[in-house]
């Protein structure tokens, strides 16, 4: 029998260039599902870090001025003013930008894998997972715009229609901005997808970084993601409604 046909009958090394020339397309998909859990464990550390700062609110308007103060300041002089502040844009910047053409590239790959419409799985849960997330970080990234333009960049105050030094220091901006309810109820609908996405995306991080390679790991880890998402989205959340309920005032 000729080596050909042995190889087809037999399952031998013919097969093996087909499988050599997906391993590039393989290793790239991997290596965006690594980008996107690396950016989005800065992320994580970010948003840990400013909850912390928010939170410093209720020690009242001295204690928190100086929080954003010493934000500013942090470094000097080894550092020039806000020198910190801008190697965290710039670390933030680069992630986001990273993140979403990571999120962007493998949702154009699935597109093109599917080539056939399955209405059995339409509502799944895997598809509804990867829906959120999709239109989650598209809400998040409008909303991360408007912040900046609310507290940092623009400094616009809703309440008395002033913008810049004007709106007022941080303190009052912030109380400001959260004594308007609909601006609350904004914030608080954010940080629900927030939490959302987190708890989705730390999930697939362990997955993708292979923490989660046994039963008693993945438990750990949907732990984790339940925990952490939920600590960040109601430490998020504190602020604003203590604000609007007369908790937290100037």
């Amino acid at each position: 029998m000729a080596p050909a046909r042995l190889g087809q009958r037999y399952g031998s090394f013919v097969a093996t260039p087909t499988l050599v020339k997906g391993s590039r397309s393989t290793r790239s998909t991997i290596a965006l599902k690594l980008l996107m859990a690396v950016t989005g464990l800065i992320f994580i550390g970010y948003v840990l870090l400013h909850m912390y700062g928010n939170l410093k609110a209720f020690s009242g308007h001295d204690a928190f001025n100086e929080y954003a103060h010493h934000l500013r300041t942090f470094g000097e002089p080894m550092l020039p003013h806000e020198g910190l502040l801008w190697i965290i844009r710039v670390v933030l910047l680069v992630s986001v930008i990273l993140h979403v053409y990571a999120a962007v590239m493998l949702w154009r790959r699935a597109q093109k894998a599917r080539t056939v419409k399955y209405v059995v799985k339409k509502h799944t849960g895997a598809i509804f997972a990867s829906r959120l997330m999709r239109w989650g970080g598209v809400t998040l990234l409008l909303f991360v715009i408007w912040h900046l333009l609310n507290f940092t960049v623009g400094k616009v105050n809703v309440k008395t229609g002033e913008t810049g030094d004007a709106a007022g220091d941080p303190f009052n901006l912030l109380v400001d901005s959260f004594d308007t309810w609909w601006l609350t109820l904004i914030y608080l609908v954010a940080m629900a997808m927030l939490g959302a996405h987190l708890h989705h995306g730390i999930w697939s991080a362990a997955q993708t970084l292979g923490f989660a390679g046994n039963a008693q790991a993945r438990w750990f880890w949907r732990k984790v993601a339940f925990t952490t998402a939920l600590v960040i989205t109601v430490g998020f959340a504190l602020v604003p409604v203590s604000v609007l309920v007369g908790i937290i005032e100037k």
